[in-house]
């Protein structure tokens, strides 16, 4: 595995890994320097490990959806920023860390019939760019790799997404073709994903496209036009957990020989640090406690309930919950992923994870958006398992779950795959269907979350005698807070209970679907989850096609539709402004009381060099120019909707 990852590190040094005969010899042209000539595989290590970037715009889109609360990021938060490259990573992955590489290792190995590898790279390039084009909408696209260029336009997200199914179909396509070459270990070891396996980088391919269609579900044309084809992809995409798409890390913690070797949300490297915490809403709908809310005044109602938990949740709650609900004494009204997923404040010693009667009473906190502490005034705490403490890894040793130190990059799922094929299928009609693909992705779901488990525990290691030894305010081991036989015996019997095995076509809803997935995506899949909320608008209460101001939201505050509003899909969630207790806040006054849509381009590449395409941009410019003292003003430019949430076109003006 370390040499697996030694390889990253190295292949952006190109040639230097062709061995010193020949490392000297980078120009054919003694008069010029040509283009770097480097074996095509050199670059694949390079390309995948950049998928790192994913993880580092989550400090973005985590808080924009309520995955996530942080001091760091606040302008998230807030739905608003003046642009910068905070939120930039994958810019910067598609456009540089990727870019020319992944252009360059395409090129070579189609000029060379190494389909294996150019059906590789296509995909992977097709990946890329459709998160990037959710995240930001327009891009240059057709001109973004013309040499000689010091300015490129603007492509919009129509001709983009057909860019990206037509990259992914061609590289599912070259990977189908019989491929003559010998690749011996160079593949296997260069491609850290899938290690040379075509048969699932076919499967990702076709994941691709099914994730791309998924984001147009709100389209009017979306059954007529899209939707076979998603269902049709869905089918041949990642089917169980062997298919995944993930990226591996080797860990090690402090004494890895590279801190990269550690995931980029390990206590090690310490990226989340204390600022971040999760969110308010995830605990909410993981933990059966979204609060019921007078519609009257907007405020929690004080619970009458005589419940020795009651302190836990001092508040009514809806009687309505779509994940779970807070009789966990009740076989199959408790969510084991809450104890796998969500850090607690409980059990600090791991000395009862593999008691199912505690593991039921672990206590979750969440944040709120910029503020560690949650309504009820307690400390989410951070995300490595052990709140109470500060976080980092003299305390949390090896993190947990996702945050641990070889916790693997998460790309695509199995799990995501049915639940979009669950929502076309509700689209279409097909209740039956959407039923069948819903609960298998909960069981994918469950069993991916039950996977990353590493259960802690109360012994810190052995003294020089070989004893055990437990330290209280020392190092610690870092785990989970449930065994795997307990949650897996919990996971059971939660799939057979009222939430899931429960559910059948007549009583499965929306919500059942999208919760069910954003509980599947936090927080790996933030970027994703963001996509569904906007594509929903958020649950706005609005008329027409698309809300707008004066039709959903003012300058002060945004209108959102109750829980009990059967149109409502993600029940539970309420924007900053929204009108209920513990939101209220308005946005920057430059929103115009609109929530993000989008995030703005990279600051240090458009708005520094690349002004004239951003005040082209329509229906809302991202930079306005006055010509008397040759100046630019910001706009609301992240709250301009992307195509794919407009019903139909996107109009040219407001």
């Amino acid at each position: 595995m370390k040499k697996i990852f030694t390889i990253i590190l190295v292949a952006m040094l190109g040639f230097f890994s062709t061995g010193c005969d020949h490392y000297l010899d980078v120009n054919k042209n003694i008069d010029a320097p040509d283009e770097q000539q480097l074996p095509d595989y050199l670059y694949l290590a390079g390309v995948e490990s950049a998928l790192q970037g994913l993880y580092w715009d989550i400090r973005a889109t985590g808080p924009m959806t309520q995955m996530f609360g942080t001091s760091s990021y606040t302008g998230f938060c807030n739905y608003y920023w003046t642009p910068s490259d905070s939120g930039g990573e994958m810019w910067r992955v598609v456009y540089w860390l990727q870019g020319k590489n992944l252009e360059n290792m395409i090129r070579d190995a189609t000029a060379q019939e190494r389909w294996t590898l150019a059906g590789i790279g296509w995909v992977l390039k097709a990946h890329s760019w459709d998160v990037l084009t959710k995240e930001v909408g327009e891009m240059p696209c057709q001109q973004a790799f013309e040499p000689g260029r010091l300015s490129f336009d603007y492509d919009y997200q129509p001709l983009i997404y057909d860019s990206v199914r037509a990259w992914a179909e061609r590289g599912i396509e070259y990977l189908e073709r019989s491929d003559a070459n010998n690749y011996a270990n160079t593949l296997k070891e260069s491609d850290v994903i899938y290690h040379g396996d075509k048969a699932k980088w076919i499967k990702f391919g076709h994941g691709v496209i099914c994730r791309q269609l998924a984001s147009l579900t709100r389209k009017s044309d979306f059954v007529s036009k899209y939707a076979n084809d998603l269902i049709a992809h869905g089918k041949l995409a990642m089917q169980t957990l062997d298919d995944d798409c993930v990226l591996q890390t080797p860990g090690g913690g402090p004494q890895a020989k590279f801190n990269a070797y550690n995931n980029f949300w390990n206590p090690t490297r310490g990226n989340m640090a204390n600022s971040y915490w999760q969110g308010e809403y995830i605990v909410d709908i993981m933990c059966g406690k979204v609060p019921l809310y007078n519609h009257e005044t907007g405020n929690r109602e004080e619970t009458h309930k005589a419940d020795g938990r009651a302190w836990y949740y001092p508040y009514e709650l809806n009687p309505k919950q779509i994940i779970c609900d807070t009789m966990v004494e009740v076989t199959g009204h408790f969510d084991p992923r809450s104890a796998a997923k969500l850090s607690t404040r409980d059990d600090r010693t791991y000395e009862d994870v593999a008691d199912e009667d505690s593991v039921k009473m672990l206590k979750h906190f969440g944040a709120r958006f910029t503020t560690q502490s949650g309504y009820q005034g307690w400390n989410a705490g951070n995300i490595w398992g052990r709140n109470g403490y500060s976080g980092n890894y003299n305390t949390d040793g090896t993190g947990r779950w996702l945050f641990r130190d070889d916790a693997p990059y998460i790309i695509m799922t199995s799990a995501e795959i049915q639940f979009e094929m669950a929502e076309a299928y509700w689209w279409m009609g097909d209740k039956a269907n959407a039923l069948a693909c819903w609960k298998k992705g909960v069981e994918l779901d469950m069993n991916f979350t039950g996977k990353y488990l590493s259960p802690g525990s109360k012994l810190a290691g052995k003294n020089s005698k070989g004893e055990d030894i437990f330290v209280e305010n020392g190092a610690r081991p870092g785990g989970d807070h449930i065994t795997k036989a307990v949650y897996d015996k919990l996971a059971q019997e939660y799939l057979n209970g009222p939430f899931v095995g429960g559910i059948t076509t007549s009583t499965l809803t929306l919500s059942h679907i999208m919760m069910q997935k954003y509980v599947h995506l936090w927080p790996w899949g933030a970027y994703e989850a963001w996509v569904d909320l906007r594509k929903y608008h958020y649950d706005i209460d609005y008329t027409g096609d698309y809300p707008r101001k004066g039709n959903g939201w003012e300058n002060t505050y945004v209108n959102q539709k109750w829980d009990e509003d059967d149109s409502k899909v993600f029940k539970g969630f309420y924007l900053r402004p929204a009108q209920v207790e513990g939101r209220r806040s308005a946005y920057n006054s430059l929103n115009e009381g609109a929530p993000a849509y989008r995030m703005t381009p990279r600051y240090n590449s458009e708005y520094m060099w690349n002004k004239q395409a951003l005040r082209s941009l329509k229906p809302i410019p991202a930079l306005i120019y006055n010509p008397d003292n040759d100046t630019d003003t910001y706009t609301n430019y992240h709250c301009s909707i992307p195509w794919f949430a407009y019903p139909g076109d996107m109009p040219e003006s407001l």
